[in-house]
């Protein structure tokens, strides 16, 4: 008798730069988080399947989740979308949600792309790579 069970589609997939060794290092942190198992975590540096409306650059440079409708989310509200699936980050989402915290977020997560090499290299060096 085959199995005719499917697996759940993910609550959310995740798109990450595995080749930045910051970027791999926090989403091994959340990897580990319980409630993890519902998200679906595909390295963009490896992967070229990632759907019509992300290409592998836009995947690279900035990141992005795809929820369970199939919408794309990304910077701080992508973020924000992954806290809210992590019980111990949860309380993040809920700072989130509060008016203004999503842009002021944004605009620090935008202030922090430009740094990303550098803060990745430094990474790479304490990871020993």
């Amino acid at each position: 008798m085959m199995d005719t069970e499917k697996t759940p589609a993910p609550e959310l997939t995740v798109y990450y730069d595995g080749a930045c060794p910051l970027c791999t290092l926090e989403i091994d942190h959340y990897k580990r988080q319980s409630g993890a198992d519902a998200l679906c975590f595909v390295d963009a540096s490896g992967s070229s399947d990632l759907g019509q409306d992300l290409t592998r650059d836009a995947a690279l440079s900035r990141f992005h989740v795809r929820d369970a409708n199939g919408q794309l989310i990304s910077g701080a509200r992508g973020f924000a979308a992954i806290w809210a699936k992590l019980p111990r980050w949860r309380w993040a989402a809920r700072l989130a949600k509060l008016p203004l915290v999503t842009p002021l977020l944004e605009l620090a997560y935008r202030g922090f792309l430009p740094l990303r090499p550098w803060l990745a290299r430094i990474a790479a060096r304490r990871a020993g790579k």
